[in-house]
């Protein structure tokens, strides 16, 4: 993977980081007050905007802007802005479960980047350091699983509300392009009774209208079983089921973790590979560069390093 390393990301040096936490932004009706992590180039200006949803997991801190550690340092050490916020449904909130609006975490979740987007300026004022930095008119999302559920809704994808009937529509289109890391898939009969019982959201993922230019990425033994009966082939339908222009990356013998991006030597990633993480933060940088500043090459290059590799870590589609 050095090859990929060398030729992906040339053109960018690796910059020392700030991270700051928690910046709180206000968030009336919401249970709590937003709490997000940001992370950034100490050097720089016209700094595009990467917003990070965590996944559920089963760790406590990892479902929170604490966790996804070995993505968001080397997006923001290459020039990336990110925000990570906690979720509603970060293990670190006590909530009652029966509490309104607890059950709909797939819509609050959603909310809460569009939130972030409200209030950049309130960022940009928390951290002094990023003042007049930022460049708002190029925002990307990322997110796994769950995470990349909410980045998939960011992005265009639709469902039905399974408490009222009604079609959601939470696209925005201030984001103008993202990635689905382990994302989950169609709904309908690829579910496990498990799913319907206790994500029944899931039933009627719609992946038609999902027209921001994304890149899934799936790992080839990721099953998923608890989740649907499809296999790994199921994080692969946000690819297969959305529109153009959109990029399938497997990562063959790759599970649910990935390689481990949700946070540094995690008891919960059953598929440990420092090599495939790194894969993954320069892939998922390319990508977003190229689709962020059209005419930068990073994306070709890197995808023509990870074809020439003797021995390649995963393999690269495209609509």
């Amino acid at each position: 993977m050095s090859e990929l390393a060398d030729t992906a990301i040339s053109s960018t040096t690796p910059a020392p980081v700030l991270s700051l936490s928690p910046v709180v932004l206000p968030a009336p009706g919401r249970t709590v007050d937003l709490q997000v992590r940001v992370s950034a180039p100490m050097t720089g200006s016209g700094l595009p905007v990467l917003l990070l949803s965590h996944g559920l997991g089963f760790s406590h801190h990892l479902s929170s802007l604490n966790g996804y550690a070995p993505l968001a340092n080397f997006w923001a050490a290459h020039g990336f802005v990110v925000i990570q916020p906690t979720h509603p449904d970060s293990r670190t909130l006590i909530q009652d479960p029966h509490a309104p609006g607890a059950h709909a975490h797939w819509r609050t979740r959603a909310e809460d980047m569009t939130r972030i987007l409200d209030q950049l300026d309130a960022i940009e004022a928390a951290v002094p350091q990023l003042a007049g930095r930022l460049d708002p008119s190029r925002v990307a999302v990322a997110g796994h699983s769950m995470g990349g559920h909410t980045a998939s809704l960011l992005l265009g994808a639709r469902l039905t509300d399974p408490h009222d009937g009604t079609e959601v529509n939470l696209a925005d289109p201030r984001i103008k392009a993202g990635v689905l890391l382990a994302a989950p898939g169609r709904g309908g009969d690829a579910l496990t009774e498990f799913t319907v019982e206790n994500y029944s959201f899931f039933l009627t993922t719609d992946f038609s209208t999902m027209t921001a230019p994304a890149l899934v990425v799936a790992g080839d033994k990721d099953d998923s079983a608890f989740l649907t009966v499809s296999g790994p082939e199921w994080h692969a339908d946000p690819y297969a089921l959305a529109p153009g222009p959109k990029s399938l990356l497997t990562l063959f013998d790759a599970e649910h973790g990935l390689g481990g991006i949700s946070g540094y030597d995690v008891a919960e990633t059953t598929d440990e590979n420092p090599e495939r993480v790194a894969a993954v933060a320069r892939l998922t940088w390319a990508y977003l560069r190229s689709e962020l500043y059209p005419g930068d090459p990073a994306w070709q290059t890197a995808r023509d390093a990870l074809a020439a590799g003797g021995d390649p870590l995963g393999r690269i589609d495209s609509k």
